[in-house]
């Protein structure tokens, strides 16, 4: 976070720590980004024996550059734009698959599906009842199936964020930050016509702070089927449990997580590095 001097750099990256900390993790807070200001976030992943139905494809995946970029446009509303460069996957074992794939080898890489979205801060915090919010977009079909990674669809989604912040004193972040997401993704079934998967979006994160400078993450993030009977490939269950920490240096934020597959297609296990940087306010949004 690139400051002016003294004082006002000082002010502004504590404010900084305590707004919208989402690297290491993957749920949504309600707090918006400052009016012009651009916070862009950058990391890699390390999971084993990813699972993709879709291909059959099971392995170790590296995702690289795992970007989150957000742009405050007014004081309850940011735009988001989240999404991974590259992937790599260490293939360990295959099975037959119900599409055509273009692998090199024992391995595949491929550009990650990108996901534009706004969030809408609906009310501020109070003594006694939450901060509550809104957030929907839209993933774009970025990757290639026949990579064995993606599935090359455009999905939609729509989620209510609530938060409580305790133990908040002045020029202080709060001791614990609370709060969860709840809401409805509608996933295109990659094999089926004019047929749709809707899924139960949800997650709950709690940021405690340690130090000034040092907080301790944690959250259980994923999605949840909601038909019975065959579920289309591609739209399965997935859920991850996560606990790291975020460390504020040099006016930056860093962070790490160790990550834990909770159902049969998520990953068995995992670890995510990131950075994460905010700018000043660089332009001023329309009235």
């Amino acid at each position: 976070m690139k400051r002016l001097f003294a004082a006002f750099v000082l002010m502004i990256s504590a404010a900084v720590f305590t707004n919208a900390q989402q690297r290491p993790l993957l749920t949504d807070d309600v707090d918006i980004t400052p009016e012009g200001a651009v916070e862009i976030s950058a990391g890699v992943d390390f999971l084993q024996n990813a699972k993709f139905p879709l291909s059959g494809l099971k392995g170790d995946q590296t995702r690289v550059g795992d970007i989150r970029a957000k742009v405050g446009f007014a004081k309850n509303v940011e735009f988001q734009v989240e999404g991974v460069l590259q992937e790599f996957l260490a293939i360990n074992s295959a099975t037959p698959a119900p599409i055509p794939l273009n692998l090199d080898g024992n391995s595949t890489n491929d550009a990650g599906d990108f996901i534009l979205s706004t969030k809408i801060k609906l009310r501020n915090e109070t003594r006694l009842l939450p901060a509550l919010g809104f957030k929907f977009g839209f993933q774009l079909p970025n990757t290639d199936q026949a990579r064995g990674i993606g599935t090359n669809q455009i999905n939609v989604f729509g989620k209510v964020l609530v938060q409580k912040k305790f133990g908040k004193r002045a020029g202080k972040s709060a001791r614990a930050n609370i709060y969860g997401n709840i809401g409805l993704g509608i996933l295109t079934a990659p094999l089926e016509r004019f047929t749709q998967n809707d899924v139960l979006l949800y997650g709950l994160a709690g940021i405690f702070r340690i130090t000034d400078r040092i907080n301790v993450v944690s959250e259980i993030n994923g999605r949840a089927n909601t038909r019975n009977g065959d579920i289309p490939l591609g739209t399965e269950s997935i859920s991850q449990f996560r606990i790291g920490t975020q460390i504020k240096a040099s006016n930056l934020r860093f962070d790490t997580a160790a990550v834990l597959g909770l159902t049969k297609f998520s990953p068995r296990s995992g670890i995510t590095f990131g950075i994460t940087y905010q700018s000043p306010s660089i332009f001023k949004p329309a009235q």
